[in-house]
């Protein structure tokens, strides 16, 4: 984070009348939140990065993005670019793991906060009077840029790439796949996350109508209610685009799976077993992390996510499958992997401390459960320069294709 910072700092002194970098909010913990822009013209595309602590590439891309838009003239004709630099630096501050050579190596220091200590998500979860500051200066942004664009710069472990858009954008399917199969990124045609989704081309998502139904009704989050829609009351819209640190060919199969239904149920039930697993591993250990928000951060995330398992596991056994491809119940099958396996991960360092015993015996169940993950998955390093490479030119054509369809 301070490097990302030191970078915006560096281009804002060396080109003065171009780019600016200022201060634009601050963290629950005091952590200030930097916007760094590029151009003057009206009509703004604003890029976030650092919404998730545990996607790091988001940093690299949205640097690479600013220099390109400094280097390339026609990025700014008529367009201003403003990048926020982190939307969540404390969350970034407790996820260690930057280059890390295994599954095993990531979990060991992961971090990814409770759904309502979320900046994005939190509009979705808590009444307006309870947001965190972290999503009022994220939400004070678009209010004053009003972008036409917003994207929001995520990533994913093991899987493959995939766009959740808030509208759809004619046009951004094709150069979306072909810097895919540049890069040898495959692209994730059946995403648990946009389960039951319109789709404008593979791997391209288009959220559904605010009255649809949700293919997981448990998960109190909505993305209908996150930061992602605020650039709608403008004019805009928002564009979110995953890439990932090791991928999986898995995850493309548009073949239909022989037997959709019964491969979810035996994921559920794994789903189950698993959380029950991390739970025996405690050991009777009293986490102090209990409905009311106890204990610290990776304590209540850890806790929020087991919590969620019941609800999930029960959806998916009594809805039936949002898409019956191999894709999908591929990416059902590594969601619910990695619920119990974070949650584990970051009990395993919240108890290191003090109950060496549990801590032993959760970093136990990271290992087993970060190898099954990658074999099963067959999983394959993604290098660095090309995952930012991809979701650098998925941004520039999601802005220039939005763009000829912005009001």
């Amino acid at each position: 984070m301070a490097e990302l910072v030191l970078s915006a700092r560096a281009l804002a002194v060396e080109r003065p009348g171009l780019c600016g970098l200022r201060q634009v909010g601050v963290s629950r913990a005091g952590r200030p939140l930097h916007l760094l822009s590029v151009g003057r013209a009206p009509r703004a595309v604003l890029v976030v990065a650092g919404a998730h602590a545990n996607e790091p590439a988001a940093g690299g891309t949205l640097l690479a993005l600013a220099r390109r838009a400094v280097r390339e003239r026609e990025l700014r004709d008529g367009v201003s670019w403003h990048f926020l630099l982190c939307a969540d630096p404390d969350g970034a501050s407790l996820h260690v793991t930057p280059a890390p050579r295994s599954l095993y190596d990531y979990h060991l220091g992961f971090f990814r906060p409770a759904g309502p200590e979320q900046p994005e998500w939190a509009p979705s979860v808590l009444p307006p009077d309870r947001l965190p500051p972290e999503t009022l200066a994220l939400t004070g942004v678009i209010d004053e840029l009003r972008p036409f664009l917003q994207v929001s710069l995520h990533g994913t472990d093991l899987g493959g790439s995939w766009v959740q858009l808030t509208r759809d954008v004619p046009g951004l399917a094709e150069p979306f796949a072909k810097s895919a199969a540049q890069l040898h990124i495959p692209v994730e045609t059946g995403a648990s996350d946009a389960a039951g989704w319109p789709a404008s081309g593979p791997g391209v998502h288009v959220m559904p109508a605010a009255e649809a139904g949700r293919a997981y009704p448990s998960l109190t989050d909505d993305a209908r209610h996150s930061t992602w829609y605020h650039a709608h009351r403008y004019g805009g819209m928002t564009a979110v685009i995953e890439v990932p640190m090791w991928a999986s060919d898995l995850v493309d199969d548009p073949a239909p799976h022989p037997a959709p239904d019964a491969a979810i149920h035996r994921l559920a039930e794994r789903l189950l077993a698993d959380a029950a697993e991390v739970r025996r591993a405690l050991g009777g250990t009293d986490t102090g992390a209990g409905p009311g928000g106890a204990g610290g951060p990776l304590l209540r995330a850890a806790v929020w996510g087991l919590e969620l398992v019941p609800g999930l596991a029960d959806d998916l056994v009594r809805t039936p499958p949002a898409d019956g491809t191999r894709a999908y119940v591929g990416s059902v099958d590594a969601f619910a992997r990695r619920v119990p396996l974070r949650a584990a991960a970051m009990l395993r360092r919240a108890l290191t401390a003090t109950d060496a015993g549990a801590a032993g015996r959760l970093e136990r169940l990271v290992a087993h459960w970060s190898d099954a993950f990658a074999a099963r998955f067959r999983a394959r390093w993604v290098p660095v320069e090309h995952q930012v490479e991809h979701q650098s030119r998925t941004v520039v054509a999601a802005a220039r294709h939005s763009r000829e369809q912005a009001p």
